[in-house]
């Protein structure tokens, strides 16, 4: 687990709606990641990635795009020490 990072991610425009937890928890498990995916009240969505850098940059980069309805404006990571207390990649509903 020592080359696993962890991040916490913001993200920020029209991301709610249009499928954009689905695809992220679709290219997540695709890519071998752990962690978590939810809408927040703000319209933003949140997420967690835990996983190898190279994967969890991959899917950084894909964050930034998102699905083709989606139009993301930011995109807001703060890099956190990888816990491994993931299963695997899940949608969390409030």
């Amino acid at each position: 687990m020592s080359d696993n990072i962890r991040v916490h991610t913001v993200i920020i425009g029209k991301v709610q709606g249009v499928f954009y937890r689905a695809s992220t928890e679709n290219e997540a498990l695709r890519l071998g990641l752990s962690g978590w995916v939810r809408n927040l009240a703000d319209g933003s969505v949140e997420a967690v990635f835990e996983g190898s850098r190279a994967n969890v940059e991959k899917m950084l980069a894909w964050c930034g795009q998102g699905p083709p309805r989606a139009r993301v404006a930011a995109v807001r990571t703060r890099e956190e020490a990888a816990t491994g207390e993931f299963e695997g990649f899940e949608t969390l509903y409030r």
